[in-house]
């Protein structure tokens, strides 16, 4: 983006701004300057007016001509321009001006005729080229007041500043836009634009003489007006001079005074030949149809005119010899634009780079530009209001918090400054209130989606120099949540059952009635049965994963597997269909695979094996009674599966009516309610310093007495020597008659010192001191 310093003083007052502090200033706002180029004028060179101009007498591509330039009499000067014939106001460098390069003007007779100066061209003053021959002046460059030195004018003498511009910036892709970024970190205020027209001149409304259709929603804004030039257009000095600065001077003079004004605002304008648009009553007819991904196409009477923001038909331009033009301004959001582009491979026009970077949404004010800029420098005169397609933009909305963006910055700021820095760059605020406060994001700011977004923006107003130095700071926050702990449990427990032999198995989470019915398993209620089952077998919620582990084991069998060990975690329902997970396991056939150790004859499983199976997958659960009665069930190999005193499962063998059913071997299983195996939080504990000491009790009891119920007496004690006891043997014969005899195996240890024999035999004492009591129990 190339811009210059008279142009950016036409939208901010930067006279007390020098070069230097201009461009630090882009530079510590993001705007990396590239170049800086300073054109000075050389002194004696001054604004002279052409009074006549003759033919010289003996030269025919020669003209003699009187100059006023301030002084008492007109001077001669000989100029070999073609153009000085057509030129009212000249530069004109007196003698004794130095040009550079050692070129200094002199008096001089040129074919016998005496010449007191120079009529310049652009080029011989140092500025790029203009035109053809001379420089004429007008004045588009300031109030021309002959004899003044032209160094003197400041849109004549400027300073040229090359800026390097980010992808997502393209609401600084013109000069505006980069005033207005300027005005903020500068503090000074943006001038406004105010477009006064002309009330002298009588207008046809453009409505008599245009209609616009739009057919639905549409994603693109759009404005249009009309109007008649009497002559061939030529633009102004200021025009050509800052297009040649921007190195996009052009030879028509309606696609300078376009360019002009697309790098002045922002705003793209295209320029038609109304003449090509018109239909058989003479009435310009357009009508704007919506593509498929948000682009907005023109036609003309059946014929495709242009695609808003990506191209048009060269047929339909105008050019500066076009008696009547049809101006129309667009914008569309450039998330559309590339989107199509890339999608429909379409060919692109010198405004798309502009249009999908983000262009000015102020359409207005680019049309009111563009008409003050021609109405007044250009022979053109419009015709009186416009027509528009208004698209629905919805803007974007953030919250801030202003202890957010301080943290952000690594500073601390004010949040009536930021509010400031905000609404000058273009942002509404809404609701500001305890520190926190609502940002719409204007529309040609598209790039703007984040708090981070508006921090940056912040940080560039502030100056990236000005932002103090700190450590970085790594803040780690606590991600931990339900469903970590939920999918980190799962992985632990498939880990540790697949490295245990078994193999995962997923089913649906879908049975059969029937099959629920035959083994007498829960059922949904009726009312909540499903109306649309998948299929026939698959007609309820299952209420337990066991039906699908056997069917699967008799898949197995059916395949000639004789080990199949399974686990599944899934979901089952209760009668009122409401879920919980469960992990289930199920082992038939073999407990281990045919090899020479066990002579290719391996064992099949039984309860105890299983069970071991299962609890280096789960850990450690205690035995009780079965609760539960149903057709799957063995009534004497079952029990339920107790954790922390609480029945969170079961584990059984395989009924042996339910195993002839499905024509499988031996098989046992378990299902467990999932949440009962979440870890949970354990304190620690301190270890004791002194050595424990391992004692075995054998009790003579009452056959029906189970190990649970003298684990629950021994439990009572609360003896804090006790540390841990488990049953280790269990015997019976004739000779005990109803009785069996129970060995358990304590683990006793003091914190406080090394026990001796008297205070282990106390324990012990006090150990069969209970179960005599609670049991009739006494030493076998």
């Amino acid at each position: 983006m190339i811009i210059t310093r008279s142009w950016i003083r036409d939208f901010l007052d930067i006279d007390n701004v020098n070069n230097d502090k201009l461009v630090s200033t882009l530079n510590s706002i993001g705007h990396e300057v590239d170049f800086m180029t300073e054109y000075k004028i050389p002194s004696k060179v001054v604004v002279g007016e052409i009074l006549s101009v003759n033919k010289h007498p003996n030269a025919d591509k020669l003209n003699v001509c009187m100059v006023n330039v301030g002084l008492n009499e007109p001077v001669q000067i000989v100029c070999g321009a073609s153009n000085v014939v057509y030129a009212q106001y000249v530069a004109v460098a007196m003698v004794g001006a130095d040009l550079g390069n050692g070129f200094v003007i002199k008096e001089a007779q040129l074919r016998g005729v005496d010449s007191h100066g120079m009529i310049c061209s652009s080029k011989e003053l140092g500025l790029p080229e203009v035109c053809d021959g001379i420089m004429i002046l007008d004045s588009s460059i300031d109030k021309l007041i002959v004899g003044k030195e032209l160094a003197q004018y400041p849109k004549i003498a400027d300073t040229v500043i090359g800026v390097e511009l980010t992808p997502n910036r393209g609401d600084c892709l013109s000069v505006h836009g980069l005033a207005r970024d300027l005005a903020v970190a500068l503090n000074l205020p943006l001038l406004k634009f105010e477009y006064k027209e002309e009330p002298a001149r009588e207008r046809v409304g453009l409505a008599r003489l245009a209609q616009i259709k739009a057919s639905g929603v549409v994603h693109t804004s759009l404005k249009y007006a009309l109007a008649n030039t009497s002559e061939d257009l030529i633009a102004p000095l200021l025009i050509a001079l800052r297009m040649a600065f921007v190195e996009n001077l052009l030879d028509d003079a309606l696609d300078n005074a376009i360019n002009y004004t697309v790098h002045c605002t922002g705003v793209l304008i295209r320029a038609y030949d109304s003449a090509m648009l018109k239909n058989e009553e003479n009435i310009i007819m357009l009508s704007i149809e919506e593509g498929t991904n948000g682009v907005s196409s023109v036609y003309s009477n059946g014929h495709l005119v242009s695609k808003v923001g990506i191209n048009f038909n060269e047929k339909y331009k105008a050019k500066y010899t076009t008696n009547q033009i049809f101006f129309e301004v667009g914008y569309t959001d450039p998330k559309f634009i590339s989107q199509a582009v890339m999608e429909e491979k379409l060919a692109t026009d010198k405004f798309y780079y502009n249009a999908s970077r983000g262009s000015e949404v102020h359409l207005k004010f680019g049309i009111d530009f563009f008409k003050t800029l021609i109405e007044k420098y250009m022979s053109i005169m419009f015709h009186d209001g416009y027509l528009s397609v208004q698209s629905y933009y919805e803007h974007d909305h953030i919250g801030v918090d202003i202890k957010e963006l301080s943290s952000i910055l690594g500073m601390e700021v004010e949040i009536t400054s930021v509010i400031s820095m905000l609404t000058n760059l273009g942002f509404k605020i809404q609701n500001s209130n305890s520190g926190k406060f609502g940002v719409t994001v204007p529309g040609f700011r598209h790039d703007i989606t984040s708090v981070q977004d508006i921090a940056e923006e912040v940080m560039r107003m502030i100056g990236i120099d000005n932002i103090p130095n700190t450590p970085l700071k790594f803040f780690e926050q606590n991600r931990v949540t339900d469903a970590t702990m939920k999918y980190k449990a799962k992985k632990e427990l498939r880990i540790k059952a697949v490295a245990n032999g078994f193999y995962e198995t997923i089913s649906y989470a879908f049975n059969d009635k029937k099959l629920l019915a035959k083994y007498n398993l829960p059922m949904l209620k009726e009312e909540l049965e499903l109306t649309n089952p998948i299929t026939d077998e698959l007609n309820t919620v299952r209420t337990s994963v066991i039906l699908n582990l056997l069917n699967a084991v008799k898949r197995n069998v059916n395949y000639g597997q004789k080990r199949v060990p399974l686990f599944e975690i899934g979901t089952i329902f209760n009668a009122s269909r409401e879920e919980r997970e469960v992990i289930s396991f199920i082992w038939s056939g073999q407990f281990e695979s045919e090899t020479v150790l066990n002579k290719a004859k391996p064992s099949s499983i039984d309860f105890n094996s299983f069970l071991m199976q299962v609890s280096k997958v789960l850990g450690e659960f205690s035995l009780a009674p079965i609760s539960a009665k149903n057709g799957l069930i063995h009534p004497y190999l079952s029990a339920d599966i107790l954790k922390e005193g609480k029945v969170v499962g079961f584990i059984s063998a395989l009924h042996p009516t339910s195993r002839d059913d499905f024509g499988i071997p031996a098989t046992f299983f378990a299902q467990i309610d999932f949440n009962s195996m979440l870890p949970i939080h354990i304190n620690a504990k301190e270890i004791s310093n002194f050595q424990a000491v391992h004692k075995d009790l054998s009790l003579v009891m009452d056959k029906n007495i189970s190990y649970g119920e003298v684990e629950k007496s021994i439990k009572m004690l609360n003896n804090p020597l006790i540390r841990t006891f488990r049953a280790i043997d269990v015997y019976e014969d004739e000779a005990l008659g109803d009785k069996k005899s129970l060995t358990i195996r304590f683990s006793l240890q003091s914190m406080e010192k090394t026990l001796l024999d008297i205070d282990i035999e106390s324990v012990m004492n006090e150990i069969l001191v209970k179960v005599e009591k609670d049991f009739g129990a006494n030493l076998r």
